[in-house]
């Protein structure tokens, strides 16, 4: 075929519109082969991209043509020593071999020649002084005019350069937007969970104690590790420390361990590759990636599995984790808080918890207190909870006696905070506007009472306060005063605990 100026302008053209709606590596590359068989026969055409940091390639998309099952986008490799895709690529050159059997000694000739192939054209896909990649044309049979073919074929190849590119700078655009959905998404599903520091009210000493610390370690990069009973606030404490750090302006990213399953955990915390594992469809942005700049909260990681733990520690360690199905290194930076209800010096013990990775949790840890043992904080909560709930369903707050307040201090409300929302809650909602009393505390804990929980222990939990300093009656033999009385046991001052006894109607010489 005689290649005038003419007919070289129309190929060019013809390959341009043909790539130019292309939005998959596979059609594109497809389109590009096409085209090429409409002007000439070539028996294998494939792409190579160049990674220059890992000083690896990857084929852009399935090779066409002879065996092209061997050739395929699945995994990059090292740019062996001796390859053809390595002689263009150091020389950002051409290279033109009419006959594979006199390189056979070439590392990537053999496989060619195991498939009858006879001639060989490799071109760099140049762009603004930077190698992309290669592309490759085979023969079986060595082509006429093989000369007036490479000048064509080197205009293609710099056509096809700027297709390739097009290509890689839209992928590289759609996995950003991916992101950012996903980003949008996780925020849209958290946003049921505001944050707002001033509503966080206490006046507990044990808690200023706690407020003052988490002031001295938010805005360092310590690990730290919240405990506590289920609903004493540790996922609010971690985004009071979050917010207090310099990462706020970054994510905070919340997991829930006992949620996350030994298949998904690694796809769930470090993403995916798209064909990494069945249903894979697209890529995948893991919880690690998402805290990169910011902070992850781990949630309940005393009940995250020993083979589990092991593989978190090495992310910890090193900084750095690989998606699922990719072999790309990711360094990330983030500040990590964990929270668990369990004792996980117990759980060290019992073998159910990595030793290593405590220590690696554990710079600091902050327990935080059951509402039991911070009785001053309970009736300033439940008015503050009561005015937001109030006002989030736009209704008049029920008002509460000071009996009932009496006896909400006496609850020992082992469901803490969460407990105290939800039963306010419910108290907006059944009595808005109207005056609770002592006797409407007691029936609506005995309607929300377990089912396997009797009256004599509802009754009990109301009467914790009556329990609590009869067990230290005994426990100093009826003496209230002095350093060994139950006044001071209880902290409290000899005339408040003479009033509480007679009010309850105990008398300590009982217990003398």
């Amino acid at each position: 075929m005689h290649w005038s100026p003419e007919v070289r302008y129309k190929l060019l053209l013809k390959i341009n519109n043909a790539v130019i709606a292309q939005t998959n590596r596979g059609d594109l590359f497809q389109a590009v082969a096409k085209e090429l068989r409409n002007h000439f026969t070539h028996d294998r055409l494939s792409i190579n991209l160049y990674d220059p940091q890992t000083q690896s390639i990857s084929y852009f998309a399935n090779a066409d043509g002879i065996n092209p099952s061997a050739i395929s986008t699945r995994s990059s490799r090292p740019l062996a020593n001796g390859s053809i895709t390595q002689m263009v690529i150091r020389s950002g050159q051409a290279v033109i071999i009419d006959d594979l059997n006199s390189y056979s000694d070439l590392s990537s000739i053999g496989s060619m020649i195991q498939a009858d192939l006879k001639s060989t054209m490799a071109f760099p896909l140049t762009l603004r002084d930077r190698i992309l990649g290669t592309i490759h044309f085979s023969f079986r049979r060595k082509p006429d005019h093989i000369y007036e073919l490479t000048e064509v074929l080197a205009d293609v190849s710099t056509q096809v350069a700027i297709a390739v590119e097009n290509m890689l700078s839209y992928e590289h655009l759609s996995q950003i937007n991916s992101n950012l959905i996903r980003e949008k998404r996780y925020l849209l599903s958290n946003s049921n969970q505001p944050y707002l520091q001033d509503s966080f009210i206490y006046t507990s000493s044990s808690m200023i104690e706690i407020m003052n610390l988490i002031d001295r370690v938010a805005d360092t990069e310590a690990s730290i590790l919240l405990t506590g009973e289920t609903g004493t606030g540790k996922g609010y404490l971690a985004r009071c420390i979050h917010n207090l750090s310099s990462r706020k302006e970054n994510l905070f990213v919340k997991t829930n361990c006992p949620a996350l399953s030994a298949s998904l955990f690694e796809s769930e915390l470090f993403g995916h590759v798209k064909g990494a594992f069945t249903g894979a469809a697209a890529e995948r942005i893991g919880r690690f990636e998402l805290a990169h700049g910011g902070t992850i909260f781990l949630d309940e990681i005393g009940e995250l599995p020993v083979n589990l733990q092991a593989k978190l520690l090495h992310v910890l360690q090193d900084r750095s984790f690989e998606r699922v199905g990719d072999s790309r290194t990711r360094n990330i930076d983030f500040r990590i808080i964990s929270a668990t209800n369990k004792d996980i010096n117990a759980s060290i013990k019992a073998g159910q918890f990595r030793q290593d990775l405590f220590y690696r949790l554990n710079i600091f840890t902050i327990r935080v207190p059951p509402l039991r043992e911070r009785v001053e904080d309970i009736e300033i909560l439940v008015n503050n909870i009561t005015s937001n709930e109030s006002h989030e369903m736009n209704r008049p707050p029920p008002k509460y006696t000071s009996g009932a307040l009496d006896l909400l201090k006496r609850y020992s409300w082992p469901g803490n905070v969460r407990e105290m929302k939800n039963f306010v809650k419910r108290m907006v909602i059944l009595r808005a506007g109207e005056e609770i009393t002592k006797d409407d505390i007691k029936t609506e804990f005995q309607k929300t009472a377990r089912p396997d929980e009797t009256e004599d222990e509802i009754n009990t939990l109301a009467d914790a306060e009556r329990a609590h300093i009869e067990k230290v009656l005994i426990q100093c033999r009826g003496a209230l005063g002095g350093d060994n009385g139950s006044a001071k046991l209880l902290g409290i001052p000899r005339s408040t605990l003479q009033y509480r006894l007679k009010k309850l109607g105990i008398n300590p010489r009982d217990y003398s």
